[in-house]
């Protein structure tokens, strides 16, 4: 299954599907068979890296939409 990530205006990065979240050290977060998760974009969770809700009471601002990257640089 392909994995969807949305950025919700004023909120979370939404992502859906088959997830692997690791850590910098590569070890699993556990989400319980979870399927679809939101991680924090605001920095204010305390529950990094997933979302809390703190965004609201931080004010945090964010609406994204869909552009093109430029290309690749070559090496």
């Amino acid at each position: 299954m392909t994995v969807k990530i949305t950025p919700t205006t004023n909120g979370s990065l939404r992502v859906e599907g088959d997830i692997e979240l690791v850590d910098m050290e590569g070890n699993r977060f556990d989400l319980g068979g979870r399927t679809r998760v939101s991680l924090c974009r605001c920095g204010q969770s305390g529950n990094k890296p997933f979302c809390d809700g703190s965004h609201r009471d931080a004010g945090f601002s964010s609406e994204c939409k869909a552009f093109a990257l430029p290309p690749m640089k070559a090496k």
